[in-house]
């Protein structure tokens, strides 16, 4: 088991993984994670501007990761898990990458997804259209936000959106997101 714990500690370490975290997502959980990251990022890059965008990245994502996650059923009667996520930021030669996953409920995918393919189909300066329409609008999503958290993730990092949906064997999906935030 030690010999375990040393080799994680090693492939983390070569894989340069500065933060991963799974489990439960609570409020508390999700600003001791954002303080965290914005101590690092402070001893790891000196490119303020770097520091300053990958930060907002991780903002969104896990405010994504808390607004839109579901509860999985424990199979056990109607009771439920807490809302669970995954969250891994790590350098990258040129970068940093930040992954996300959550559950979510297989109805809600194609409407994601057409979200998601329609961000990646925006050039840089239709983003930045998109998103002062979209703010203009005045309208609310169901989870209370006006819908801007993937624009504005993909104008900070500048890098098309890589995401995937992993069906799950209780009828959810498993929606993973993957964001590079690049010099």
């Amino acid at each position: 088991m030690v010999d375990r714990i040393f080799d994680l500690y090693d492939d983390l370490e070569r894989q340069r993984v500065m933060l991963s975290f799974k489990g439960n997502l609570t409020p508390d959980l999700i600003a001791a994670v954002v303080d965290l990251v914005e101590r690092k990022l402070e001893v790891l890059e000196q490119d303020q501007r770097m520091r300053k965008r990958v930060f907002n990245v991780v903002v969104e994502c896990l405010q994504n990761l808390y607004h839109h996650n579901i509860e999985l059923s424990t199979g056990v009667g109607s009771e439920t898990a807490a809302s669970q996520g995954v969250v891994m930021i790590a350098q990258a030669d040129q970068g940093y990458s930040v992954l996300t996953g959550n559950a979510m409920a297989m109805a809600e995918v194609h409407n994601l997804k057409d979200r998601l393919d329609r961000v990646n189909g925006c050039e840089p300066d239709q983003l930045r259209i998109l998103y002062k329409s979209i703010l203009g609008n005045g309208k609310f999503t169901s989870s209370g936000g006006g819908g801007l958290g993937l624009i504005d993730i993909a104008r900070k990092s500048g890098k098309k959106l890589e995401y995937g949906f992993i069906p799950m064997e209780d009828g959810n999906t498993f929606f993973s997101l993957n964001v590079n935030v690049t010099t």
